[in-house]
């Protein structure tokens, strides 16, 4: 019998899946908001928590390559942890996606009417046929799943960026003045207040996922060269995108107009105004809409499918161990969908949707940091626990330096 064999990425690869997986322009205007000195705190938090998780996550998915984070902490750490480990990983999507919907929906007002984008009913209503048309999609299966999802990477990512960075460009160009400064001094970060930090944490949860794709470390071809080097591209490529579509949102949208939940949309909105060419804006929210939601109803499968790995341990209720025929977790992806719904009735109780927003932000941030610290914890111990597991990829300079990076 002749073995299949294993088509091997690349560098490059790697880098693309990570940028795929997080840059999105829905994070760019919370960057958006630090003016200049975006540019600084992206750079301090590539150094200390994404090129360090994604080290991290290579190292174990390279010698652990199944469920990701529950085994990794469950080795390292006793079932109870890798159960919390992998149910923050789940909880902190499920709080996240009223603000993937949040986004999702105030690009769909922008298709009919930029007002909807401030009606509460319009957007809860909105949200809900989204989210759960996401998830029925999701029940038939990771084929359709997947499609939808490569379909409308290119257009929830490449287009809307490259789109603004033109248009921001343009706007420079004809000599409109830039709504922040570019002056030396606006590069250092303003740390004199918690609200700052509980901002950076904002940042911090813009550049998470990366243990989604180290999964693929193993398949890299020259691992220990290669695989580094995919992730100093990746950071390379993500902090780029994410700076210029800060930068560019910026230039455009008074700080002060400017909404966490719409403001990419009204950097729209500003410049073809500017440039007389208002009928161009349904299009563009329709592009935008159409791959947001593609990236949706990837996310929304994605972690159930690591907490459903919890079932054959006996850790969730009978309930949850429901599969349908195409293998997919339908009794825990109705329980998400169930929460998601309550979740989203905030916007009913808060006075605007920018604090809904910002509350669920920073909710589901601390809780993957959680998750985080914990997958950190039991790379140390695992190094110790477990010195003779084959590792694909292994960090550099032994156990000193993985103390390093997970410190």
């Amino acid at each position: 019998m002749t073995r299949t064999k294993t088509r091997l990425l690349t560098a490059s690869t790697i880098a693309f899946i990570n940028l795929a997986a997080i840059c999105n322009i829905k994070n760019f205007p919370l960057f958006a908001e630090f003016g200049l000195s975006i540019i600084s705190l992206l750079a301090i938090a590539a150094i200390i928590f994404f090129i360090p998780a994604a080290f991290v996550s290579a190292e174990l998915a390279s010698g652990w390559p199944d469920r990701g984070v529950y085994t990794w902490v469950r080795e390292a750490l006793g079932p109870r942890m890798g159960f919390v480990a992998v149910w923050l990983q789940w909880i902190e999507n499920v709080i996240y996606y009223p603000t993937i919907l949040t986004f999702t929906a105030t690009a769909i007002a922008y298709i009919f009417d930029p007002q909807l984008a401030t009606n509460k009913f319009f957007l809860i209503s909105t949200i809900l046929i989204t989210f759960w048309l996401a998830t029925l999609v999701n029940f038939l299966g990771m084929a359709i799943s997947g499609f939808i999802s490569m379909i409308t990477a290119l257009l929830g990512t490449v287009v809307p960026v490259v789109l603004i960075t033109f248009l921001s460009a343009g706007w420079l160009i004809k000599g409109i003045p830039s709504q922040i400064s570019f002056h030396w001094n606006a590069l250092a970060p303003d740390f004199h207040s918690l609200k700052d930090l509980v901002l950076f944490s904002g940042i911090l949860f813009g550049l998470a996922g990366v243990e989604m794709s180290a999964v693929h470390a193993k398949n890299v071809e020259n691992p220990k060269i290669a695989y580094p080097k995919g992730i100093f591209l990746s950071a390379i490529l993500i902090l780029g995108f994410s700076t210029i579509g800060a930068l560019a949102i910026g230039i455009i949208v008074p700080l002060h107009d400017i909404q966490l939940a719409s403001g990419a949309m009204e950097a729209f909105r500003y410049v073809l105004d500017e440039f007389n060419v208002p009928w161009a804006m349904p299009v563009v929210a329709a592009i935008v809409s159409f791959g947001a939601i593609g990236m949706l109803s990837t996310w929304i499968v994605g972690p159930s499918r690591s907490l459903f790995a919890t079932t054959m341990h006996g850790d969730l209720p009978p309930f949850f161990h429901k599969e349908n025929k195409k293998g997919m977790p339908v009794g825990i992806l109705i329980a998400q969908g169930i929460i998601v719904t309550i979740l989203s009735l905030i916007f009913f109780f808060m006075p605007s949707i920018n604090s809904s927003y910002w509350i669920l932000l920073s909710l589901a941030a601390l809780l993957y940091q959680l998750m985080y610290v914990l997958m950190f914890i039991s790379a140390i111990i695992l190094r110790y626990k477990f010195p003779k597991v084959e590792r694909m990829y292994r960090i550099p300079f032994g156990n000193v330096g993985m103390w390093i990076v997970g410190v």
